[in-house]
């Protein structure tokens, strides 16, 4: 198919299915207790989540470096950046030994956002106006990732008791920074769109 004949679009569909294989990897280990394969699923999803989401820059980057840049690959990333992010955070809001860090409002309130944003985009775009992703909504991205990544880095290894809490200390802290800057992605959208909607108007 010639849409994957560029490399970007080749890794953002790398990264769908990698992100396929995390979900998989969950739903036929993840809710099992024992410490060793706590341990072992730990860190086999951790370093599954960081390559997929550390390819989120390079696809990004090889498009505009080659001027391969497309309208899948605008649909594409972003909506394989969501479905890895909150598959993801799902999965660990229900699963017993992740859940004290992910509860389920979390997802909802990530959710919310989601929904709201993808409205208003498709209302102002379907306007004839130009609504991309803005510093905010990118900031937001990141920080999820690491929160996400940092409840897999807890059981990844065998750490000693300091270490342990401190790195739960840190999820507590990053989920509650996911929180913050979702919802303040999502009020900066709706800010913005009476702005974008107002310009070039007579």
């Amino acid at each position: 198919m010639r849409i994957f004949e560029h490399w970007p679009n080749r890794i953002t569909a790398s990264r769908f299915v990698g992100a396929l294989i995390l979900f998989f990897i969950f739903a036929l280990w993840g809710d099992r207790e024992t410490a060793e394969m706590t341990t072992t699923f730990a860190s086999i999803c951790f370093w599954i989540f960081v390559v997929v989401a550390a390819t989120d820059f390079l696809d990004g980057y090889l498009a505009r470096r080659d001027g391969h840049v497309s309208a899948f690959g605008r649909i594409a990333d972003p909506f394989v950046d969501k479905v890895l992010v909150l598959g993801t955070m799902v999965f660990l809001a229900t699963m017993p030994w992740s859940r004290e860090w992910v509860p389920a409002w979390v997802v909802v309130v990530i959710l919310a956002r989601e929904f709201l944003v993808t409205g208003i985009r498709g209302y102002v775009e379907s306007a004839g106006k130009a609504f991309p992703a803005d510093w905010f909504g990118k900031v937001k991205m990141v920080v999820q990732c690491m929160a996400v990544g940092n409840v897999f880095w807890i059981y990844a290894f065998d750490w000693p008791d300091a270490w342990f809490t401190f790195w739960s200390v840190l999820a507590h802290v990053l989920i509650a920074a996911t929180v913050i800057a979702t919802v303040g992605s999502g009020v900066s959208y709706v800010l913005k769109t009476p702005r974008v909607l107002g310009e070039d108007a007579p």
